[in-house]
């Protein structure tokens, strides 16, 4: 087959929905579901129904063209097997490549904080309300469950990412079971609350930054979008585009009836008592359920979303630092991880132990800093990256995108003040 029937190949096969296509969204899809979902119902909800129906309608779009932005940024580098740090060198040279790792660590590492602090709560709702326990003290329970998470990481990679990625199936199936087994104790309570449509846009714009963390599958992007290209050159970006989407509508179908199947099973002053135990939304209705289901599947679901989810970001953020320091520092790179390794375990135990709420974090420590990444970088890069002219998404997408990312940024600054 010639350079041109193979090109003439590609072109074809690009425009087609295939199974592995399929496979693809699957994957971009269950990197978004993790711990994140299972706060979103409580803060999505909080605002009322309304509200919620608003931000169901804008969350498909937007993550769609941040994601799909993102991709083209990385199909925009020179050689093909370029991700994420080599496209940012290459366009805006190391000290552009040094800020957006120090930006992507801080956009990871909190969310290990948030993790160790949410799986400690999980747990010790867990034996409290199911297993009729005594709370074991705080600095013990949270110390043994990060020290044993972390020990799956270091001693065991290989198979702790296995095992993650064997979990995400079940787990959106146990979701999904989830939202229809509470069908029928939907009631109108969220429905009848009267929306004060003069604070509804506040209330929106307060909402987004949840909505950015638990939709957010930006840490595999880079590697779905240097497959693509490796496979379909220059036509990739068809490719990108049409699996992004994929997996966009299918976060808004089925973790945004989630988020309605659970909001219309409580009633506001059930969802204000979930956020000010500080735990999530399956821990909370095991605990006001009768149902023996609810009540040993949601805390394990929980457990395991919140442990899956862990790993990957704990190797994340442990990266990141050690791409920190290795480039300030000429200290051996054996005693810069074995560091970075001890800070992360004893940070995220000290958070765990100060119990500090896991969606004031979300909304002050996660999002901003990815939504920068997400919603800013690509556009920058469009209009000051000769390479990413012909990458170029409509001025409206481009428009919306940014709009989203500012929104995600000045909402948590509003909230801070």
């Amino acid at each position: 087959m010639n350079t041109t029937t193979k090109a003439s190949a590609a072109t074809l096969s690009a425009g087609k929905w295939t199974y592995k296509d399929f496979v693809w969204s699957l994957s971009l899809f269950g990197t978004a579901v993790g711990a994140g979902v299972l706060f979103l119902p409580i803060k999505a909800g909080a605002g009322g129904f309304w509200p919620l129906v608003i931000l169901a309608l804008i969350a498909a779009p937007m993550t769609w063209f941040a994601h799909k932005s993102l991709a083209r940024f990385v199909l925009s580098a020179k050689q093909a097997d370029s991700d994420i740090t080599d496209t940012v060198e290459e366009h805006f040279g190391k000290t552009g490549a040094n800020l957006i790792t120090f930006a992507y660590f801080f956009a990871i590492y909190p969310i290990v904080l948030i993790y160790g602090v949410g799986i400690t709560n999980t747990v010790d709702s867990f034996l409290v309300n199911q297993v009729g326990m005594a709370s074991i003290p705080r600095w013990l329970l949270s110390g043994a469950l990060i020290a044993a998470m972390t020990a799956g990481v270091v001693f065991g990679k290989d198979l702790m990412l296995k095992a993650t990625s064997a979990m995400v199936y079940p787990l959106v199936f146990i979701l999904l079971a989830l939202s229809v087994f509470l069908i029928p104790e939907w009631n109108t309570s969220m429905i009848e609350v009267s929306p004060d449509w003069s604070s509804m846009p506040t209330v929106i714009w307060l909402a987004i930054p949840i909505i950015v963390f638990s939709f957010n599958h930006s840490p595999i992007i880079s590697q779905f979008a240097k497959e693509q290209r490796q496979q379909y050159g220059d036509n990739a970006v068809n490719k990108t585009d049409m699996i992004t989407g994929g997996a966009a509508m299918m976060l808004m179908g089925f973790v945004m009836f989630f988020v309605f199947s659970v909001v219309l099973s409580l009633s506001p002053e059930q969802l204000s008592m979930a956020k000010e135990q500080n735990i999530s939304v399956l821990s909370y209705l095991a605990n006001v359920h009768e149902s023996p289901l609810i009540s040993y599947l949601g805390p394990i679901v929980a457990f395991a979303a919140i442990t899956s989810s862990y790993f990957g970001h704990f190797l994340g953020a442990h990266e990141g630092l050690v791409g920190l320091v290795k480039s300030r520092s000429k200290m051996p790179v054996k005693s810069i991880e074995k560091i970075s390794l001890f800070f992360i375990i004893v940070t995220t135990w000290v958070v765990a132990i100060i119990n500090p709420s896991i969606l004031g974090m979300i909304e002050t420590m996660g999002a901003p800093m990815i939504a920068a990444i997400l919603f800013l970088l690509p556009v920058f890069a469009m209009h000051k990256v000769p390479a990413m002219a012909k990458y170029k998404t409509s001025a409206a997408v481009q428009l919306f995108t940014v709009f989203c990312g500012l929104a995600a940024i000045s909402s948590v600054i509003y909230g801070a003040l």
